[in-house]
Order: structure tokens, then sequence, then C-alpha cells
């Protein structure tokens, strides 16, 4: 279907900025760029129960998080969702994406943790990676203090963050632990080979970032291009996906991404995993943080899906 037109309206808008291409510019300057984008296009910024930040001890050093409490929970012990954002692990940070975890929070009638993970290119891969179990652990080990039941957790992201999420139920499953009951990847970034139809024909448009852009991130992310076939850059690449959590998987018409995370959803399904695939026709990449009428839809079913699938518990085996 052609883009909706809100989507079209904001791609207007963002045209008549005219921003320099990312990959001409520092990592720091991108993220001033990125916040200012952010503040301009941020969808309703919903009131929540509590906010509490906390810089806590894990395994691989202090992390900072953010604990959401909706304004309606449905138990004394909580249902958790770890969030992990976006931003290509150069870009994004607690702030960026903090409009998105109130409405997960209150539509989820859950506690939400955003985990402030290290940033490349200061931090490069497996930083992000180490980061993101490190801190599933931690949740999951102090689930008493915070008032959550590990028992129900779940790992959810977006974009790199969706890559994150997966990687942590890979990590968690090969290690034993925590126990990730449902994990859930919106426009996730799963197969750094960049060689799939919507990557190679959507790059440059409607506001994906070009092949550039692309190599920028991955530069400042990884050491080598050898790394981007490793399963734990590109979990599209694991041989093996038995025993991951149920999965539900967000995608969108016009997003690069929109293969990949389609793509793994089918090989989900292929190794047993119960999987929905969710593809929003007419929307972009990032449409969940911009206040479009199907982005309110979409944080509803994701809010929905989360909740149900935590309750069912379906781990594949």
């Amino acid at each position: 279907m052609p883009l909706h037109p809100q989507v079209e309206a904001h791609l207007t808008r963002l045209s008549a900025v005219n921003l320099a291409g990312l990959h001409t510019v520092s990592p720091q300057q991108a993220r001033e760029g990125a916040h200012r984008l952010t503040a301009a296009s941020i969808r309703e910024v919903e009131s929540v129960a509590e906010v509490t930040d906390r810089l806590v001890t894990t395994t691989v050093g202090e992390l900072r998080i953010r604990i959401y409490r909706p304004t309606l929970t449905r138990n004394a012990a909580s249902p958790v969702a770890v969030f992990f954002h976006g931003g290509g692990y150069v870009l994004g940070d607690i702030e960026s994406h903090d409009a998105l975890v109130r409405s997960l929070a209150n539509a989820a009638e859950m506690v939400v943790i955003s985990v402030d993970y290290p940033l490349a290119p200061e931090h490069k891969y497996p930083a992000q990676v180490n980061a993101g179990l490190a801190a599933t652990e931690w949740i999951a080990d102090h689930s008493d203090e915070l008032g959550v039941d590990a028992d129900r957790l779940a790992v959810v992201g977006d974009s790199a963050g969706g890559n994150l999420a997966a990687t942590v139920a890979l990590n968690a499953r090969d290690a034993g632990g925590p126990r990730v009951a449902f994990q859930a990847l919106i426009y996730p970034d799963l197969d750094f080979r960049r060689e799939n139809e919507s990557i190679t024909r959507l790059a440059g448009n409607y506001g994906n970032i070009t092949r550039e852009a692309q190599t920028w991130f991955m530069d400042h992310y990884l050491d080598s291009r050898e790394q981007r076939l490793d399963p734990r850059v590109s979990p599209l690449l694991e041989p093996d996906l038995r025993g991951l959590p149920a999965t539900y998987i967000i995608t969108a018409e016009y997003d690069a991404l929109r293969d990949e995370g389609e793509q793994y959803g089918n090989r989900l399904r292929q190794a047993g995993v119960p999987v929905t695939v969710r593809r929003y026709d007419g929307m972009i990449h990032e449409f969940l943080r911009h206040p479009f009428d199907d982005a309110r839809t979409a944080i509803v079913e994701l809010a929905t899906a989360v909740r149900e699938g935590i309750a069912k518990g379906e781990v594949s085996r």
C-alpha cells in the first residue's frame, strides 16, 4: 500500500531539514542531531506512576537503568520487560526512548526497565552484548528488591535494541539463564550482511539510512568485516534457534530492515518457536516513536503480546 499520509507528511518535513549524511559526521555530532530530531518529533509523553533511575553494579561493571512503574498493575509482583533502545549501537539512550517506554509500561500494565548500555565507537562489540545480558541477569537476581517476578521476564528492543534483545535471549538460552519467558523485537536489525531485498531497495529512501550510513554504523560497532557473520552480531545467522522464548516481531512495509525481521520469524517458526510477525503497511522504520495513529495501535498490540506471552510462558524445547 502507499505510504500512510501521516508518514508522508513527516518525511516531507524531514526532507526540508536537509540533514548532513551520517557517514560525513562524527558520532558526537550525529548524537546531537538525533537528540534534536527526537525533541522535534517525539510522541506525547505519558505519565506513569513512578520513574526511578539507578546505577547498578553488574558482572561487567556499573550500568544505568531506568525503572518505569505503570499507572495500573495487575499483580503485587509485576511481570517485567527489559528494554533495549535502538540507535545502531552508536546513537540513542534512555532519554531518546523515554516516551516509547512509558507508553509500553502503561499499555502492558507492567514494570519496564530500560537499560543504558555502552555505545560505540567508545565501546566496541561485544561490550553491548555483554552489558545486555549482565543487566538482564541483575534484574532477575534482584527481582524481590525490584518488586517484579523473575519467572515472568521479557526482553524487548527496537532496531539495534531488537538485535540486542535477540542476542540476550540466545545467550541466556546457551548459558542456562536467566530465564527469558518472551521476546519482542521491534523492526530488529538482525543481519549485518546487508544483502536482502528490502535493505538494498529501500536504503536511502522513505527515511531509511543510506548504504554509506549502514557501513558507518557497522564500522563504529565492529573491529572487522568478519565479525558481521558472528551470530551474536547477526542473530539471523545463528544455526540453531531451538529453545528460544515465544516471540513477537514488528516490521514496517517501508523499512529497510523489514525482510530480516520477517526472515527471523520464519526461521524461529521452523525451529518450533511460537512466533507472531506483525507487518504494519504504510509505515517506516522507527514509526513507534512518532505520533502516528498506527504507532499507538502498534504499542497496544505489542503490549498485549508481551503481557499474554509472558503469562503463557511458552518456551520451545
